[in-house]
């Protein structure tokens, strides 16, 4: 009944991990059984088996900014498929051709977005106080030390090591002042603090702390959206990239190792 409702057309569902399809004896295989949590990652794997089945114009319809992310990243593994994204609803609905913007950032820059998003802020990874996307992308334009850092972490998020830390760092003390000099986050803390009468909100964070945001960032660019195109990722714990259970209220930041500054002060204010 439904087949002969649609006519040609194939209408697919998820149902858990499995996929329906109106059309019988239809190849799922690619597709199901699929283990994506996100719906978001799940919509790319489909995008990628409508191509491969010879589709070369794809239509995602979405109002989550890291769908559009993802599909900018896909578009550069197809490079015979136009990527639309029917972005935002009613009077606020456009039509974002991703693959266009794949062009203009660059085979490079389009392969590493989506660790880049994830790094300067998503919903699963804090951003940097009063640094907003474009002031991040500006810094990205500028600084291009930091791509093969991001691709690499998105493709292999096994590869991070200190060389990518010190690369990030440096990133990020830029990030809060384009004119230091100081190419570490601890350094950079103390000279812009003492020097430039800023905020303690207006300051790179502690190395520390930094190092558990990376891996944060890690978990969801590198591990969950560097994996979207596969149908079963295989995942870590939570609990290695910054994030620890705490009682029984799930998953709770761990923001970083060293203690806290009232603790610390304590400490420093004894003879």
């Amino acid at each position: 009944m439904v087949e002969n409702l649609y006519g040609d057309k194939d209408i697919f569902t998820t149902c858990g991990q499995n996929v329906l399809c109106s059309r019988v004896h239809t190849d799922i295989s690619s597709l199901a059984p699929c283990t994506h949590e996100e719906a978001n990652t799940r919509m790319l794997l489909h995008a990628l088996d409508s191509a491969n089945k010879g589709h070369r114009r794809i239509t995602l319809c979405t109002v989550d900014t890291d769908v559009l992310v993802l599909a900018v990243s896909t578009a550069v593994c197809l490079a015979d498929t136009e990527i639309w994204v029917a972005f935002g609803t009613g009077k606020h609905l456009r039509y974002i051709p991703a693959h266009n913007i794949t062009k203009e950032l660059g085979y490079e820059k389009a392969c590493a977005l989506p660790m880049f998003h994830a790094f300067t802020g998503c919903d699963t990874v804090s951003s940097f106080a009063g640094r907003g996307k474009k002031t991040a992308f500006d810094i990205w334009k500028s600084f291009d030390e930091v791509t093969p850092v991001f691709s690499s972490l998105l493709t292999d998020p096994s590869t991070f090591n200190d060389d990518c830390m010190s690369v990030l760092e440096a990133y990020v003390v830029l990030l809060y002042d384009r004119t230091c000099t100081e190419t570490t986050v601890d350094s950079a803390k103390k000279n812009i603090f003492t020097t430039k009468d800023r905020s303690m909100d207006n300051i790179p964070p502690t190395k520390a702390a930094l190092l558990q945001h990376t891996k944060r960032a890690i978990y969801q660019g590198g591990y969950v959206w560097g994996q979207a195109l596969v149908r079963c990722p295989v995942i870590p714990s939570s609990n290695t990239h910054g994030w620890q259970k705490s009682g029984g209220q799930g998953w709770q930041i761990f923001w970083t190792l060293l203690p806290e500054a009232v603790a610390s002060c304590s400490e420093l204010l004894k003879c």
